[in-house]
């Protein structure tokens, strides 16, 4: 059995200070939200469909995947001392004795929630009645009104609730959704992958027909490069355009990187590809993520490395594109 203790050797003299084993805090560490709450707060929890859940209290708080998200306020975790810490505002001491102590009288019972070949269920954020925010967002970073036209249009964006994020959101061949990526329209760096969401199926504009397929880190980054081939007279509805939902990360021995499985899938439901387009950053992990596929690609497909021409990645491109663009303009006028 794990003890507290009091110990006066930190904080004022003569003041005892709480000492927890730090058994008992790797074990309140090791419960997950959905056990605890199944076996210590019954009451609280809301079964949604599949593996996902939310609270009585708190609806916009979803749990999947062992994961939760209070999208509500932005706020996220694994644990139940997350919880408890970030939603119930307990302090770490008190959070650890709760766990340990309901432990201690009635031992929790640990279901297992799902098996790995059951496909992830994926928690997507509530939709906003407007998009205005996502469109001013994206237009303002310079991608082409029409582009984000098309993909609201066909629910591959969408702004969500409560704070107006964009949601980039990518498919199986069901056309169900399966992955979805959020990124703050406001100045703040906040973004981030929903719940359940499968990289296997990340943000994406194909054609089936192209032999061509053109990798991307982000979806920012793709879509630029549509509004880039777009204003250079080209059709960006005949392209495959995939985002690897994310830095691409390889291992410190190239040859033993793993091929990124949004690339896999890509390539097992498009067998008729022949030549893979790398577009990452010109940053130091962009460079390295670039030779580890060069490298570890099946030599049956044609690998190009293309990054942008100039700036860090193809947003940044595109912005420095429209800018000197407008400087000549306004030059030819004087």
């Amino acid at each position: 059995m794990f003890t507290v203790t009091l110990s006066v050797s930190s904080g004022k003299a003569g003041e005892a200070m709480p000492y927890i084993e730090p058994e008992a805090i790797l074990e309140a560490r090791n419960m997950d939200l959905l056990t605890y709450l199944r076996n210590y707060e019954p009451n609280e929890l809301v079964h949604l469909s599949g593996n996902s859940y939310c609270t009585r209290t708190h609806d916009s708080l979803k749990i999947s995947n062992g994961k939760w998200m209070w999208w509500s306020r932005g706020i996220g975790g694994y644990t139940a001392l997350d919880y408890l810490i970030k939603v119930k505002g307990m302090g770490f001491v008190e959070a650890v004795e709760t766990i340990i102590g309901r432990s201690a009288v009635l031992p929790p019972v640990v279901l297992k929630s799902h098996t790995k070949d059951e496909p992830k269920e994926l928690l997507l954020p509530e939709k906003s009645k407007s998009n205005y925010q996502v469109l001013r967002y994206l237009c303002g970073r310079g991608i082409d009104k029409e582009i984000v036209m098309h993909c609201l249009s066909e629910g591959l964006i969408f702004e969500s609730l409560p704070y107006h994020n964009a949601v980039f959101v990518g498919f199986d061949k069901e056309n169900k959704p399966r992955y979805a990526a959020y990124r703050a329209t406001s100045k703040q760096r906040f973004m981030g992958d929903c719940n359940g969401s499968d990289k296997h199926y990340s943000f994406r504009l194909s054609d089936a027909r192209t032999e061509d397929v053109h990798l991307f880190e982000c979806a920012i980054d793709l879509l630029s490069y549509a509004t880039i081939v777009k204003r250079n007279g080209f059709d960006y509805r005949r392209m495959s355009l995939v985002s690897l939902a994310g830095v691409y990360a390889p291992q410190k021995d190239l040859e033993q990187s793993k091929v990124p499985v949004a690339l896999t899938e890509y390539l097992s439901d498009n067998p008729q590809t022949k030549r893979i387009v790398l577009h990452f950053d010109n940053d130091k992990v962009g460079r390295l993520a670039s030779k580890a596929l060069l490298t570890v690609i099946p030599k049956q497909y044609q690998v190009v490395d293309e990054p942008p021409p100039k700036g860090k990645d193809f947003n940044d491109f595109l912005i420095q594109t429209q800018h000197q663009n407008k400087k000549e303009r306004s030059d030819l006028r004087l």
